[in-house]
């Protein structure tokens, strides 16, 4: 009998990411094949005087240099790598931008000073109206630049001629238009619709269907909240069905 082999998953997040989570699909029987959508590059910057730091991204963690200040982290795995990166007063909200800004409501006075709200270029737009709304000042500034990955890892390009990738992760809407943009540019948008597509939040999930058409994935499926945790629960666990008898 043919052992069975692990379904195919396609990683589309950045780098250093993008390996974490094969090794979490990994340790679920899964096969992770890693095609990084975005290359990130950070952009360190002087801090200016504020009350609070603000992060929405564990790039923009990766980022910083430590400093004596309260960091609020827009969720549970930003907030883990700002304590990796040496900061010790780190509260993390509930996953979203308006659970960020919302949590900085409740903790910090606008009368207080700045905010200092760092980010991707391009990225927290809106969190920083949001902020500004409240009541607070807000310095952005930018942490890190992401730029659209030009070619496919070879794997990933091998992987994809071969027709066994049966399922997409899409971690942010930014990558999964980038990841779409880059797998029909090599040729593979009619693998892509026959994948079933995992979100990490329903503005993911549109982000996504919007670059796929007019075509559209198998099935998409959205994680119960923002995190990867409730994004992997969505994967079934372990191999695929075996071929049946006869089956080339």
């Amino acid at each position: 009998m043919n052992p069975v082999a692990p379904r195919q998953v396609l990683v589309t997040r950045p780098e250093p990411g993008s390996e974490e989570t094969a090794a979490r699909l990994r340790a679920r029987g899964l096969a992770p094949v890693l095609a990084p959508a975005l290359v990130l590059e950070a952009r360190p910057f002087a801090a200016p005087r504020a009350q609070a730091i603000l992060i929405t991204s564990r790039a923009a963690a990766r980022a910083l240099r430590p400093a004596p200040l309260p960091l609020l982290a827009v969720g549970d795995a930003s907030a883990k790598a700002a304590r990796e990166a040496g900061f010790t007063d780190v509260t993390a909200a509930a996953g979203t931008a308006t659970d960020l800004a919302r949590l900085a409501a409740e903790r910090l006075r606008p009368e207080a000073g700045p905010l200092l709200l760092a980010v991707g270029e391009g990225y927290a737009l809106d969190l920083a109206a949001d902020l500004r709304a409240r009541g607070f000042r807000v310095t952005r500034r930018i942490a890190y630049h992401a730029a659209p990955a030009l070619t496919l890892p070879e794997a990933s390009r091998a992987a994809l001629s071969a027709g066994g990738i049966t399922s997409i992760l899409f971690h942010s809407p930014r990558s999964a238009a980038c990841a779409i943009t880059l797998l029909q540019a090599a040729g593979h948008a009619a693998a892509l619709a026959g994948m079933e597509a995992f979100a990490i939040s329903q503005r993911v999930a549109d982000a996504a269907a919007a670059a796929i058409a007019p075509l559209s994935f198998r099935a998409v499926h959205v994680a119960a909240r923002p995190s990867e945790d409730a994004l992997l629960a969505l994967l079934p666990g372990g191999a695929a069905e075996p071929a049946p008898p006869g089956a080339s």
